[in-house]
């Protein structure tokens, strides 16, 4: 983590929001927003001090009294107002991304609706928080479940979604009951926090949603901090299994969806072009910097000879700065990325791994100071070389063979993280193999990038996920509800009475 600074008067302060009001922090250590297409620094954005983040919990704990009370209609209406704000918006809104994050506008565009997709789902929570009854279970009792809210929530967002992952968080948290304390990346802060301005237009009312910045010791207050009550967490393995293992140590429900190595296999049968567009996209693009996206592809048989289809497909894309018109591959979001990602690339070379594209030190006009690594692709990665275990979180695609699908199947279970894994085959037996014996919980046929939609509920599993419940979809209701069942009977005048009864039946 880069070193905080002060702040310095010619830049803006990202604000905290606390109550209901955005504030200025009053820390003495700050963190630049620098482009990583240019370098410019674009703001400052704070790191919250105990104090703060303790008045932004407060402030949730309040408003969850009068929130949780508020009518499932009235919680709907705001976030259909919201999602009418996002989709009004979204031009700034990506264009606040690109500048802070790196990726191309059209990409920007994809992160804010895949959010967007979620508070329609929001709005749609008097469908999704339902009970359940049964009718005279015994002699005149009824036994009925409610989904009741937990109080306070808080969520642990990541740089490369600033946008999509803060709207998986916050509205579910909040259309259920429940008030929220938000943790952006102090890396990309600034589309987030329109987001969040938005919301507030939207009607949601002082105090049930908040913001606080920071690193590790934030992070630590928010799983430390008696009164939160459930954290969603998305990022790294490291700091997710930190926050998992802290958080419900400290009594917390936790939901920390972390690092990944996904998969593809593609089979000889498989549309050659579409397959290699597939590649490439889900390889390359948002330069690499996505948890799902395809870093290995396992290549059966004869799909061995695609090799040179695949690099003359690499090369095609264009390199550069994000706003600029038919760029595919924009700048990583850190120079301490690009060179951790330049780094991992050397030691395949080192590894025996053949390259056999070097996407290290691209000349890209107009933007010479900016953080790039373009397309690289490595043939002969076998699972011990660095680039194969670790997962690279760049624009590095790593090509590894197998005899059969069966062989292929067992290279794919045999790695520790299961987030999302696909295959490209024209064969519905060969796929229907695949789906039922392949251990990762999301899967792609003929689908690179298998995110569900909000209907159902994201699935990682393995060492890509701890807790049971995924971050939307119909799980996350019950991550953020707790089941209150409550069996009942009443008597009138005529009820009979059989006496004292000291058993457990209810008749």
């Amino acid at each position: 983590m880069d070193a905080p600074v002060k702040p310095a008067t010619q830049v803006a302060t990202v604000k905290l929001l606390i109550g209901g009001e955005f504030v200025e922090s009053k820390t003495s250590e700050w963190r630049d927003v620098i482009n990583p297409a240019t370098q410019q620094v674009l703001a400052r954005v704070p790191f919250a001090t105990p104090a703060e983040v303790d008045a932004a919990v407060a402030s949730a704990q309040q408003a969850f009294k009068t929130w949780k009370k508020t009518s499932i209609g009235a919680r709907a209406r705001i976030f259909l107002k919201l999602q009418q704000l996002i989709r009004e918006n979204m031009g700034e809104l990506a264009a606040l991304l690109t500048a802070e994050q790196g990726k191309t506008l059209p990409d920007a565009e994809g992160d804010v609706f895949r959010g967007l997709e979620v508070v329609e789902h929001a709005a749609s929570i008097g469908n999704l928080q339902l009970g359940e009854l049964a009718n005279n279970v015994a002699g005149g009792v009824d036994t009925y479940t409610l989904l009741q809210p937990l109080g306070v929530c808080a969520g642990i967002t990541p740089f490369n979604f600033p946008a999509m992952i803060p709207l998986w968080m916050f509205p579910m948290a909040i259309a259920t009951g429940n008030t929220f304390v938000l943790k952006p990346s102090e890396q990309d802060p600034m589309v987030t926090m329109r987001l969040v301005e938005l919301a507030m237009e939207a009607g949601v009312p002082p105090g049930v949603l908040n913001v606080v910045h920071g690193g590790e010791q934030v992070v630590n207050a928010i799983c430390d901090h008696k009164d939160i009550k459930a954290i969603s967490f998305v990022g790294s393995t490291k700091v997710g299994t930190h926050v998992y293992n802290r958080a419900t140590l400290a009594g917390k429900r936790a939901q920390c969806m972390m690092g990944a190595k996904n998969h593809c296999i593609v089979l000889p049968d498989a549309n050659k072009e579409q397959t290699l567009n597939a590649l490439a996209g889900a390889s390359f693009g948002a330069a690499g910097q996505r948890c799902m996206a395809l870093s290995v592809a396992v290549l059966v048989g004869e799909a061995r000879n695609w090799i040179p289809d695949l690099v003359a497909k690499a090369k095609t894309l264009k390199v550069s700065g994000g706003t600029e018109k038919g760029t595919d591959v924009g700048p990583l979001v850190s120079c301490a990325a690009r060179d951790r990602v330049t780094s991992l690339i050397e030691r395949g070379v080192a590894d025996g791994a053949t390259l056999e594209l070097d996407g290290r030190n691209p000349h890209v006009p107009g933007y010479e100071q900016g953080n790039f690594v373009g397309p690289t692709v490595f043939s002969g990665v076998k699972p011990g070389m660095s680039i194969y275990d670790q997962e690279i979180f760049g624009p590095v695609l790593c090509l590894a063979e197998a005899e059969t699908l069966d062989d292929a199947i067992e290279l794919i279970n045999s790695n520790p993280n299961g987030n999302g894994t696909a295959i490209f085959t024209q064969s519905g037996a060969a796929a229907r193999k695949f789906q039922e014996e392949i251990d990762v919980g999301q899967v792609g046929i003929n689908v690179p990038i298998p995110v569900p939609v909000p209907l159902f509920s994201f699935s990682g599993s393995r060492a890509s996920k701890l807790g049971d419940l995924g971050p939307y979809g119909k799980q996350v209701i019950l991550f953020y509800t707790q089941t209150k069942t409550i069996t009942a009977r009443w008597f009138d005048d005529s009820t009979t009475s059989h006496g004292v009864n000291t058993t457990i039946s209810l008749k």
